[in-house]
């Protein structure tokens, strides 16, 4: 499928009755595993693939992001939205061009968040987040392709678990013109649910965090449309490489290798 195409299957997938999952691969080769196993669309992941290439999360450049979507975009004939975490600077105009530059690199969709960064101020006001949004908001629909702009409200990952204003938030973004709407760390199935009556846009939950554990045919029922995974993958993975790691320096044995998939099994997703 060209770009075209990607974008408008990702915008017809949250108009399924069904929720989704959209999980997030950190490499090409995690990506083109996801998309031989059936999966319909692929998010990137800021803080799995800052990890991969040795890196603390939110110290990515954008020049870093882009080509990492790009990779993965034109990995898969999957559609793929980027995680442009707070678009890569605090200025409206900065997060726009972010967009325009991620559909260039081909992705289909995109979050920004309304985190600034930094540690002792790090959610801006919500006039002024909403104003982000409404520029990004613009410069997606520039584009020559159906760009689906998901807006994220990061209370809940920094300390501030306050759910009115995390709902006050997402509306304010959603009258900006969002497509979708995200606020990652929620606490309860109450709370998402709280989420989903409040907007009339698509939202999306993640999942791997702390917490909540629903599957999803319960997320379904509640009326989410989109489930995504973030580091979640990332982090199952270099568990398991961590735990051979120590068993191999401590008590100098190699039993983790029995649990690993096997050469042949994963060369059949690439065939």
């Amino acid at each position: 499928m060209d770009q075209s195409q990607k974008a408008k299957t990702f915008r017809q997938l949250h108009q399924q009755r069904h929720a989704f999952v959209i999980p997030n691969p950190w490499d090409v080769g995690t990506a083109r595993l996801l998309a031989a196993m059936g999966f319909k669309a692929l998010a990137t992941t800021s803080m799995g693939y800052a990890f991969s290439v040795g890196q603390r999360d939110n110290t990515l450049s954008r020049e870093q992001t882009l080509a990492y979507i790009a990779a993965v975009a034109t990995s898969t004939d999957l559609p793929v939205s980027a995680d442009l975490e707070n678009g890569f600077g605090d200025q409206p105009e900065v997060a726009a061009e972010t967009i325009r530059l991620a559909a260039s690199a081909g992705a289909v969709g995109g979050s920004i968040e309304d985190s600034t960064g930094r540690a002792d101020d790090p959610i801006y006001a919500i006039e002024f987040a909403t104003e982000r949004i409404r520029a990004s908001v613009e410069a997606s629909r520039s584009l020559n392709i159906d760009f689906v702009l998901t807006a994220r409200a990061e209370n809940f990952l920094h300390g501030r678990p306050n759910l009115d204003d995390t709902i006050r938030r997402l509306q304010a973004y959603q009258e900006a013109g969002a497509d979708v709407l995200y606020a990652p760390g929620l606490r309860s199935r109450e709370d998402i649910a709280s989420v989903v009556a409040a907007v009339d846009r698509p939202v999306n939950v993640v999942m791997g965090l702390q917490g909540v554990r629903l599957s999803v045919d319960d997320f379904s029922a509640i009326g989410v449309k989109r489930i995504s995974v973030g580091s979640a993958l990332y982090r199952a993975a270099i568990g398991a490489f961590l735990e051979g790691a120590r068993e191999m320096a401590s008590r100098g044995t190699f039993s983790f290798a029995t649990g690993a998939a096997s050469p042949k099994e994963i060369s059949q997703f690439f065939d």
